[in-house]
């Protein structure tokens, strides 16, 4: 058992009290209480926390810790500005990426504008942390409160600026859900063009497997790959409404060749067909052709030199026609063979187009004869035929009204009159029926021409109630 040391009435403290507080002195009072030293050692540190701080509390504690509560508050706001200014820096960028309209630019100022105020706010908050420190054991309680003021002063400016940019925040939604929504295009654009130029691939592989080169189309097709290997870098290197566009007209243009690849065995066979067609189309007209000559002959013959100089070259421009379009089918062969298609369709409508010229030629000469003999035959018939169109068209000229309007009256009279004339060149040994005939087609136009243009009158008038 441990001896319990003894104090008189003339000894009222312990011997630590009387010799003292240095380490001797405390040594001694932990040998007479019969505890090891190690064991009381950490005693002082457990009562001052770790620290160097007294013991007991007071006015300067107090102070400390609301000027600490002050600075975690204002460091709370300060990083919830700061993280609302980020958030709202992307929705920015997201806008400007899309968007470069006058309101996109104003919210672009405005948001600089903001920055700047957020960043004054955060220096006054770093200067107040920086000029206060509440660890220290001598921090009076003045100095404390001072700290507490200044830094709730900039947790309260720091809250004015956030509510400021949330305000902001809540006015960049029309703009921000918009450049959402052209973003959210990209993706099915972009993925829209890699199809496009994968059925186009395919396309063409499966064209080549039935023996058709398509190196047009090849070539083509080749040109569109550095726009997919743009397509791949993504908007964020080329913009969003040109990454838009490149896409929109990548699978535009591969969606063309595709089609045209699938349908170029079709044209192919198409160009087959025109070659035979048209080869046996100028045969028909040479032997056509050589039927003009008996015409012309029958013409001269019968008729007065203007009823049949003007088609007596017939014959010859036939030949000349049949002979190009042969010469331009054997080159359509050519460029078939050489699968250039282009050129052989071109050279092709070459052929049709001196093929239709020469038909209407050797045509008319027939019609020639055929009409001469019938007006030669008995002319009445075509006088009649004129006479009827000038009385319809008089009749209606006069109906509704109880004088013609000038306008039809005078080349309606004009053609009665030329009418007579033309009759009257059929007196005589050798009348130009040509003539004739071409005078009542000239008269039947011109009657036409007023009745076109009462009725189209009279129903726009119809229409606005008058």
């Amino acid at each position: 058992m441990t001896a319990t040391p003894a104090t008189t009435p003339s000894q009222p403290y312990p011997p630590f009290a009387r010799a003292g507080r240095g380490p001797s002195a405390l040594r001694d009072v932990l040998t007479l209480a019969g505890l090891p030293l190690l064991a009381v050692l950490a005693v002082p540190a457990a009562f001052a926390g770790g620290g160097t701080r007294r013991w007991f509390g007071g006015r300067a504690d107090n102070q400390r810790a609301q000027a600490q509560a002050a600075k975690d508050a204002a460091a709370t706001a300060f990083y919830e500005l700061d993280s609302a200014q980020r958030d709202l820096k992307i929705s920015i960028e997201t806008i400007t990426a899309v968007d470069d309209s006058p309101a996109a630019r104003r919210a672009v100022t405005d948001f600089e504008a903001i920055s700047r105020r957020i960043d004054e706010a955060s220096g006054h908050y770093i200067e107040a942390v920086d000029a206060h420190d509440l660890d220290r054991d001598d921090l009076e309680a003045s100095a404390a409160a001072r700290a507490r003021g200044e830094l709730s002063g900039a947790k309260e400016e720091l809250v004015r600026v956030k509510q400021e940019l949330d305000r902001f925040g809540e006015g960049l939604g029309p703009l921000l859900g918009k450049a959402e929504t052209q973003l959210a295009r990209i993706a099915p654009a972009v993925e829209r063009a890699r199809q496009a130029l994968l059925a186009a691939s395919n396309a063409l592989d499966a064209v080549r497997g039935t023996g058709l080169s398509a190196d047009d189309l090849a070539a083509r097709l080749a040109v569109l790959s550095p726009e997919l290997t743009k397509l791949n870098q993504g908007a964020g290197q080329h913009g969003v409404q040109p990454t838009l566009q490149r896409a929109e007209r990548v699978a535009r243009e591969a969606e063309a060749i595709r089609a045209e690849a699938e349908r170029l065995p079709e044209k192919a066979a198409e160009i087959d067909h025109r070659l035979v067609s048209l080869r046996t189309r100028a045969q028909a007209l040479t032997t056509r052709a050589g039927q003009v000559d008996p015409i012309l002959s029958e013409l001269r013959r019968r008729f007065v030199a203007a009823c049949w100089q003007d088609i007596q070259q017939v014959p010859a421009q036939a030949a000349e026609n049949v002979r190009q379009a042969e010469l331009k089918l054997r080159e359509a062969q050519a460029a078939r063979e050489a699968q250039r298609w282009p050129d052989a369709a071109s050279l092709l409508s070459t052929v049709r187009a001196l093929l239709n010229t020469t038909d209407e030629a050797v045509s008319a000469a027939g019609d020639r004869l055929t009409r001469l003999n019938a007006v030669q035959k008995d002319p009445q018939q075509e006088i009649e035929r004129t006479r009827f169109a000038i009385r319809d068209a008089q009749r209606l000229a006069m109906t509704g009204r109880s004088t013609p309007d000038p306008r039809d009256a005078r080349p309606l009279d004009d053609s009665v009159a030329r009418l007579e004339r033309a009759i009257g060149t059929l007196e005589g040994r050798h009348p130009d029926y040509w003539h004739f005939l071409t005078e009542t087609e000239a008269v039947r136009q011109t009657v036409a021409r007023v009745v076109s243009r009462i009725r189209e009158e009279r129903g726009t008038a119809g229409m606005t109630g008058h």
